[in-house]
């Protein structure tokens, strides 16, 4: 028998952006078929796993956790696949807003398996974590990786991404977006897929914030704006106060605006009530 860490081990998750979202058609299992450029970025929750003599998940810091928790769901599922595991506590200090499009619960799950397969000691390996990823949720795969990512399928299918570091003004709002719901309204909308995203990646590859800017899209926008115009009416005014491009990411209700560098994402910030800036990839740590 492996033996427990001392613990605490403490994880970083990292909220993610998405690039571009470009949805391709719904599929016979409910879920869409889609391609995007997922990049994590500075903003991240963070995770604190210890033994205990149960198994519990305990949030704290900023937006509580709506709905079903992910992390304990990654937290069961990894349970059941080591022979052992034990009770932990995992604390989670909330950073990322909830339902906001940026991930916060995928990440959150993804970072709990990392943390409990330590802490535990059941020696997973990363191919057998991210098939239990996959079975948690859609965007948690993506979340495992540390790097930006292409991402096709209903989000399980994965190819490394490189994506030069680019500085955001993150746009947030007091109210989520489920994603089913994003979905839901492009089906009913009968809304367009976008375009071929071979520009974009090549400008996120060479840095180019000039050219990245105006190729930013993200096929939900139109069926998310149409229900929550305040959303649409923050894309442009992030665009009216300079920055290089704006775009939701996934199915919101965060909208970022892409600046020049650190003190424009500042500016851009600073145009609005509760807006923050970013970095994507965040630097090493």
């Amino acid at each position: 028998m492996v033996a427990l860490s001392a613990g605490p081990i403490r994880v970083l998750a990292h909220a993610k952006i998405n690039l571009f979202l470009r949805v391709l058609r719904r599929r016979e299992d409910g879920y869409h078929e889609i391609q995007s450029l997922m990049s994590p970025i500075s903003l991240a929750d963070e995770i604190r796993v210890r033994p205990a003599d149960r198994l519990r998940v305990q949030v704290g810091g900023g937006d509580p956790l709506g709905g079903l928790n992910l992390a304990l769901v990654a937290a069961l599922a990894l349970a059941d696949a080591c022979p052992d595991a034990g009770g932990a506590l995992v604390e989670i200090d909330k950073r990322i807003p909830v339902a906001g499009g940026l991930g916060g619960g995928s990440a959150d799950a993804a970072a709990t398996l990392r943390a409990l397969n330590d802490l535990w000691g059941c020696g997973v390996e990363a191919s057998a974590l991210e098939e239990i990823a996959e079975r948690i949720g859609s965007d948690v795969p993506a979340m495992m990786q540390d790097g930006p990512m292409l991402v096709s399928g209903r989000g399980e299918r994965l190819a490394p991404a490189e994506v030069a570091t680019y500085h955001w003004a993150l746009v947030r709002f007091g109210f989520g977006v489920r994603s089913p719901d994003g979905y839901r309204w492009w089906d009913l909308d009968g809304a367009n897929t976008g375009p071929d995203p071979a520009p974009l990646l090549a400008a996120a590859a060479a840095g180019d914030g000039e050219a990245l800017g105006p190729v930013l899209f993200n096929d939900l926008e139109p069926p998310v704006f149409a229900r929550h115009p305040e959303l649409g009416a923050a894309k442009d005014r992030l665009l009216e106060v300079g920055a290089l491009g704006a775009v939701m990411s996934g199915s919101g209700s965060s909208v970022l605006g892409l600046a020049r560098d650190a003190g424009h994402a500042r500016e851009l910030a600073g145009a609005f009530e509760d807006a923050e800036p970013v970095v994507s990839p965040p630097p090493a740590p």
